[in-house]
């Protein structure tokens, strides 16, 4: 119970504080209102655990063995944060009376954590942190990615309803271009630590 515990309370410290997901989903919910951008959520709360379980049952090995996969993925999960910037600086919930943009749907949400950096320090910190070498793994593996289960859905709800919120309070397209533009802003920024070395 007391490992639960403290999975629940790493879960909840690294889910709710900024991060690529959080930031995308507050946005969302700015732009695009709760019921629109429910699959995005859903795509988060259940692609996160599912990538967990992948990274604990031998992903992590095949990494350690060929390191240059997982620098590969950084590489690609970097370029495509800064590509998810550069659309949410330039999106319009409104130009001449046409949508311009859309949100996630659960499936590009899901695949997103594949190139979050931030989630796959989430995922590996977790799993070498949460599971000995003398207990079977698989087992340890699955209670980690419950855990997550259970706490990314709320914590994820808290930046999409933030975002809801906000949306009020921006009452003008201008407004609303400024928060889009200060959110890419936000979302390079949280890259930059993760493409630092690790010492």
């Amino acid at each position: 119970m007391e490992l639960i515990f403290a999975i629940a309370l790493f879960a909840f410290s690294s889910g709710i504080t900024p991060g690529p997901n959080n930031i995308m989903l507050m946005t969302s919910g700015v732009n695009f209102g709760i019921k629109r951008s429910i699959p995005h959520l859903l795509g988060i709360s259940l692609g996160f655990p599912t990538m967990i379980l992948a990274v604990g049952m031998g992903l992590s090995a095949v990494f350690q063995r060929y390191p240059i996969i997982h620098i590969i993925i950084k590489v690609i999960g970097v370029s495509y944060l800064l590509y998810l910037s550069w659309l949410i600086a330039n999106s319009s919930n409104k130009m001449e009376g046409k949508q311009v943009s859309k949100p996630f749907s659960f499936l590009q949400a899901a695949a997103f954590q594949w190139v979050n950096p931030k989630g796959w320090i989430m995922a590996v910190g977790a799993i070498a942190t949460f599971t000995t070498v003398n207990q079977e793994l698989s087992g340890q593996v699955v209670t980690i990615a419950s855990v997550f289960l259970c706490v990314a859905f709320p914590c994820a709800l808290v930046w999409l309803g933030f975002g809801v919120a906000l949306k009020r309070i921006l009452k003008n397209e201008r407004q609303q271009r400024i928060f889009n533009v200060s959110m890419a802003l936000l979302l390079v920024a949280s890259i930059i630590p993760m493409m630092l070395p690790s010492h």
